[in-house]
């Protein structure tokens, strides 16, 4: 431990993009996390779990110099209805934008960051008085867990998501059918969950697929526990969202040495180059092709751009790093803001 800070660390959402963060900031500060004790009281349940929502809040607050949410949503929006008692650094991925932000009290939030340029236009467009208090620190991924392996192209294009309308899996498949008119050889790999709250959709791409007779062509997977290996076995990377913050998914793939393409969603030209965006079925079957049609060596290159690319925008190691001087900055202002107060 490297650092005296006392550091609290609120997350009530997926952990699946801050494990090796938290991991490291246990690592550098003395880190305390929420908890939200609750009870099943009969009748007294919904107010004594909110007194205690409350007081669990308020106690991370006094108590650390220091605390980061990691998502800009239900916690941080409480947390600024409480009186300001430390510094407060929060992580705005995509969907808070969209939900949570005109409900944060953004006087007592002293940095946000956000994961791509892309998102801190549409923030800032919204809540303009954050302007000095914003920064860009990419998603990442580790290279030491996503690692590339050398594959002769087979024909396997893939994608990883939950099953649901924002990630146009259905369009893909769609893609795909006439994808296979030109190269018959092909096959399409979706991995990722179902959401209960999308199910029909999720239906719709196994009837889709049935009804096109691509049953053999394209096959689903469900949730992957281990994508560092499910990567491995494609030769080209997908990701056809209409809206994203940062892909990890995309990122993840790039860094196993999977060539990609991405649909061009805002923020999409900050992670690939131009040539490998599309917005229509179009284009996306004309990259392919000219993916497919190279050399093997001319394939084997643009592989290792991919790895280069996160190497250089969106190694876990820079991230952790960025992050970690966010947390210092606001701690020893709010120090100092202490000592001479």
């Amino acid at each position: 431990m490297h650092n005296t800070f006392k550091l609290g660390v609120a997350i009530e959402e997926t952990w699946a993009f801050f494990r090796e963060i938290y991991t490291d900031l246990q690592a550098h500060y003395q880190v305390s996390l929420y908890e939200n004790k609750t009870t099943r009281l009969p009748l007294l349940t919904n107010r004594v779990n909110r007194y205690y929502y409350q007081q669990g809040l308020q106690n991370l607050l006094q108590k650390n110099d220091v605390v980061f949410f990691e998502w800009a949503s239900e916690l941080l929006i409480a947390a600024t209805q409480l009186p300001k008692s430390c510094g407060i650094v929060a992580r705005l991925h995509r969907y808070e934008l969209y939900r949570w932000i005109d409900k944060v009290n953004w006087e007592k939030v002293d940095h946000l960051i956000l994961v791509t340029e892309a998102k801190r236009s549409e923030f800032l467009r919204r809540v303009p008085q954050m302007a000095a208090r914003v920064s860009v620190i990419p998603e990442a991924v580790s290279l030491e867990r996503f690692t590339p392996l050398a594959k002769p192209f087979s024909g396997d294009i893939g994608t990883l998501c939950s099953l649901i309308p924002r990630k146009r899996v259905y369009e893909l498949i769609l893609a795909f059918a006439e994808l296979r008119k030109v190269y018959p050889a092909v096959r399409l790999h979706i991995a990722g969950p179902e959401r209960e709250i999308f199910a029909e959709y999720a239906q719709a791409l196994y009837r889709l697929t049935q009804r096109l007779d691509l049953e053999e062509q394209v096959i689903f997977y469900g949730r992957v526990d281990e994508p560092e290996n499910w990567y491995r076995k494609l030769d080209i990377f997908i990701s056809n969202s209409y809206s994203e913050g940062l892909q990890v998914a995309l990122l993840e793939a790039m860094a196993s040495g999977v060539f990609s393409l991405s649909h061009h969603w805002e923020g999409a030209e900050e992670i690939l180059p131009a040539e490998q965006l599309y917005f229509s079925e179009r284009e996306l079957i004309e990259r392919i092709g000219q993916y497919m049609r190279l050399a093997e060596a001319q394939q084997a290159q643009a592989k290792a751009d991919m790895v280069g690319l996160v190497a250089g925008k969106s190694d876990i190691q820079f991230t952790t790093q960025a992050i970690r001087q966010v947390i210092d900055q606001v701690g020893a202002t709010r120090r100092s803001k202490v000592v001479h107060s």
